[in-house]
């Protein structure tokens, strides 16, 4: 019988996501020469190349595009249905936060799969920026949080790695203004300082059009024509489009997505939620970036 291997599965997907057998290796706690041998089996076992060399990186072919959409599937099943299970009677509350940029997407998507399985647990969820909700998981006044940030002080593990990009209105063209208008979050996100490092060093003129802590407020601002903002992939809206070195834009880095949690939160309950995220963040598309791209 040709039964797929869940682990070379999750090795797979961590390639695709990464775009290097190198950083998917520390993703899955693997070595290169382990993650290779992997994907030549995986290769083998449905007889097709899922993988181009594109000088450092590594490319999908359009097989492995395929497969990477049934093997999200199966590992998001595989890891429900151990979750159904392995504690139907948990009980509990739990105080979770995470940023609003991510609420719309990650909020149906994790919470939602999680309360199904879960019932008997009640969740209360607390929006702010990553730095603010960072500082509350510190002080215990939540107990896991979704945040964007590599320093974690020990409090947590980064889940996801996500491209950043310039984002404008669809039907409108305010990146082509000088100076370039910008609405971007307050000064401690990471996403602000990277936009005004890479436009610094690109000598590109811009001004602060509008500074808030709301993502809704940013993305109004830039769905109206009126500036252009910095967002993770799962944090495009519709309606918005990417942007570019062809519109005269600067690249951007990636961003981590951590689980951040407090010191007391050690329970069975806290180990469901933090073990559920995880699957649903690594399992998670991004189907408006397709879109916003065109």
């Amino acid at each position: 019988m040709n039964v797929l291997d869940l682990d070379q599965l999750r090795t797979f997907v961590a390639i695709s996501e990464m775009g290097s057998f190198t950083a998917a290796a520390d993703v899955v706690h693997k070595t290169q020469s382990a993650v290779s041998m992997q994907m030549r089996r995986l290769e083998e076992r449905i007889g097709r190349q899922i993988f181009v060399r594109d000088g450092r990186q590594s490319r999908l072919t359009e097989d492995g595009r395929r497969l990477q959409e049934y093997a999200r599937r199966m590992i998001r099943l595989n890891d429900e249905t151990l979750a159904a299970f392995a504690d139907p009677g948990a009980v509990g509350a739990i105080r979770f936060g995470m940023p609003d940029d991510y609420a719309d997407r990650l909020l149906p998507t994790v919470l939602a799969g999680f309360s199904r399985i879960n019932p008997g647990i009640e969740i209360a969820v607390e929006c702010q920026s990553s730095h603010a909700t960072m500082e509350l998981v510190r002080e215990g006044k939540l107990d896991l949080a979704i945040v964007t940030s590599d320093d974690l002080g020990g409090r947590g593990e980064v889940i996801r790695r996500e491209q950043l990009h310039w984002v404008g209105a669809r039907d409108h063209c305010a990146h082509e203004l000088d100076p370039l208008p910008l609405a971007l979050a307050e000064e401690n996100c990471v996403w602000r300082r990277s936009a005004i490092k890479e436009l610094d060093a690109l000598g590109r003129r811009f001004r602060l059009a509008y500074s808030s802590g709301s993502a809704a407020a940013l993305s109004g601002a830039v769905l109206a024509g009126l500036a252009i903002s910095v967002l993770a992939e799962s944090s495009i809206r519709p309606n918005m489009r990417i942007l570019g070195p062809r519109e005269g834009l600067p690249d951007l880095p990636s961003c981590s997505i951590a689980l951040a949690r407090a010191e007391h939160a050690t329970l069975p309950i806290h180990e469901a939620l933090a073990g559920h995220v995880r699957a649903s963040l690594g399992n998670l598309q991004a189907p408006a970036l397709l879109a916003a791209a065109e």
